[in-house]
């Protein structure tokens, strides 16, 4: 499982599916780690013929980390906003965007489909804008605008992004319940993950890396990132936007929002599904997916 220097740091990554397939690259949201693109998604782009690449984001996973940077002080993010000045955070969107970009360079791809989901998808919207030769196809999954006139997380679902979890170096059986608890409240109503299953995935990815403190910088560059929406006008690749009906933490509104400013985008809504890509509709996600690759 490699690493490679893209954009000036170190970014991890792995890659599954037949070598001389069309390379799609996945990213994950705020605070995941590309392990949150299960083994059986991977399994299912790949049997379908793409070369697929994951990649943990600066910050999180096995990438290189900004603990130096410190925690950002949400206070003044938002007060700077609210008086339009630009904010102070550690790194932007648009950095995450061309760390993207940059390692598909480091691979010597020439161009990819690239995926993302909820703080991803802002992530690709970005790379398709501001890196389009980069880019094949652009599939915005759980993701949104930035519009401020669109509705927001439900109380429950924000509480559960927002609260502080345990330190798992103290009590590590209180973070695992607490990573449970936000995976279902989050996750798709008609397709449950068992109880193990969760268990499992949520031990899996705190053994694999802990670093709670990723989470706040990556959570204040998307609050300093903004509308994008002058810039998703932009976006000339195809486009599909995919997202859950149900979902409680980035409302419907707001992958509804990015396919009507996306011109030509195709918009792929899943009844029942909520802020998660559950195995049961793997393939559903996939299609969804195809929607814009296929058009490439």
């Amino acid at each position: 499982m490699p690493h490679i220097t893209a954009n000036g740091i170190e970014i991890f990554y792995d890659m599954n599916g037949p070598e001389d397939g069309k390379p799609i690259l996945l990213i994950s949201g705020v605070g995941t780690q590309m392990t949150r693109y299960t083994d059986s998604f991977v399994a299912t782009l790949a049997g379908r013929g793409y070369r697929v690449i994951r990649m943990d984001n600066r910050d999180i996973g096995l990438s290189q980390k900004f603990t130096q940077a410190g925690v950002p002080d949400f206070k003044a993010i938002i007060g700077d906003m609210m008086a339009a000045k630009t904010p102070q955070v550690p790194y932007h969107l648009d950095d995450m965007a061309a760390d993207a970009a940059a390692l598909l360079d480091a691979l010597g791809i020439e161009a990819a489909h690239i995926v993302g989901s909820s703080m991803g998808g802002m992530i690709v919207q970005l790379m398709a804008a501001d890196h389009p030769h980069k880019v094949l196809s652009m599939t915005s999954i759980m993701s949104t605008t930035g519009n401020p006139a669109l509705p927001r997380a439900t109380e429950e679902a924000m509480a559960v992004l927002t609260t502080p979890r345990p330190d798992a170096g103290k009590d590590r059986e209180a973070y695992i319940a607490s990573g449970i608890k936000t995976a279902k409240v989050i996750g798709s109503p008609a397709f449950p993950i068992a109880d193990a299953d969760l268990r499992a995935a949520v031990e899996a990815d705190l053994d694999r890396s802990y670093h709670p403190t990723g989470f706040a910088r990556q959570y204040a560059a998307i609050l300093a990132n903004g509308d994008r929406r002058a810039k998703l006008k932009t976006i000339t690749c195809p486009v599909a936007v995919v997202h859950g009906v149900q979902d409680p933490l980035v409302p419907v509104d707001g992958g509804r929002d990015t396919a009507a400013v996306i011109e030509g985008a195709v918009l792929v809504e899943i009844d029942g599904m909520g802020h998660n890509i559950p195995p049961q509709i793997n393939d559903r996600v996939a299609d969804g997916i195809e929607q814009a690759t296929l058009r490439a």
